[in-house]
């Protein structure tokens, strides 16, 4: 079941705000910090990260401040879930705008591990974390092994900060439900968040990777909300069609000079392919544009 995003008033007590940043880079270090908040009574927020920070990050923070006492944010380029043609070694890296936004948004605690922490065996890491079914499908598909890597470093983050709560957007809507599949078939004792994506005032939702746009491709990039709104308009009114509205938001984006990875109509809670019947319901899609790959989804409520 989708968890709501905003609490009750009576839900959490009045917000309060840590003192200033502390940054720590081992997994002792962090884990020193949550058991003094834990020996205090203090409720611990995470937000996992790559850096190169936005609103979008900044909105995942807010939401573990209503939820938790203390937030943690961690920064780590995981290589695990990079193929071996893509952009690991250019991924944007931008660590002193990264800090300024942390503390502007009153982070507690930046956890920024090295890669030997975090894989002390280096590329000879045996030990996978694989939500069978949901790491090969959409996204999956497009790029073997990632989410086997995703879920892999979100494990070892969720062991190493043992938070009790982590917030994920759910722009990476796939990522989302594999990492909360994941906590809970593993029993981790962390409830896992899902959080609204925030948009550009064009429709475009928030990347690191929009960087990598031009000037000339960046109006055409939010072409792929648009796709996306016009499935789901569609489908509110009532249409079943999956097959046509899916080849509709393809050919949409191949018209604006994407090249589609998928355009996809499925059931919101598990991503199985709907029945004509079905009420809730998520539109996903992957495109290329330029170097950035765009990924996007709305959820859907069809009249019953």
């Amino acid at each position: 079941m989708y968890v709501e995003v905003q609490p009750r008033a009576a839900e959490r007590p009045p917000l309060t705000i840590g003192t200033a940043m502390d940054t720590v880079s081992t997994i002792e270090a962090v884990r020193s910090q949550v058991r003094r908040w834990r020996a205090a009574g203090l409720r611990v927020g995470f937000v996992p990260t790559m850096g190169n920070l936005h609103a979008g990050h900044m909105s995942l923070l807010s939401v573990a401040r209503f939820r938790a006492d203390r937030v943690i944010v961690s920064i780590f380029v995981n290589p695990l879930q990079f193929g071996a043609n893509e952009d690991y070694a250019q991924y944007p890296r931008t660590p002193l705008e990264d800090q300024r936004l942390l503390v502007e948004s009153h982070c507690d605690l930046l956890f920024t591990p090295t890669v030997e922490q975090v894989y002390p065996e280096g590329g000879t890491q045996r030990t996978l974390v694989t939500v069978r079914g949901w790491n090969e499908i959409l996204c999956g598909e497009f790029r073997p092994g990632h989410f086997d890597g995703v879920a892999t470093v979100v494990a070892k983050l969720f062991n190493m900060v043992a938070p009790d709560v982590a917030v994920f957007g759910e722009k990476d809507y796939q990522q989302f439900l594999i990492v909360r599949r994941m906590a809970q078939e593993l029993a981790l004792p962390v409830e896992v968040i899902g959080a609204p994506t925030v948009r550009a005032p064009d429709g475009l939702a928030l990347s690191s990777r929009n960087r990598y746009l031009t000037s000339e491709q960046r109006p055409v990039a939010a072409r792929i909300y648009q796709a996306l709104s016009e499935a789901a308009r569609r489908l509110g009114m009532g249409e079943s069609d999956y097959l046509e509205l899916e080849a509709q938001g393809r050919a949409a984006l191949e018209r604006a000079g994407m090249r589609p990875d998928y355009f996809a109509i499925r059931n919101a809670t598990d991503l199985s392919l709907p029945e004509a019947s079905a009420t809730d319901l998520v539109v996903l899609a992957a495109a290329r544009l330029g170097r950035s790959r765009l990924i996007d989804n709305l959820k859907v409520r069809r009249p019953l």
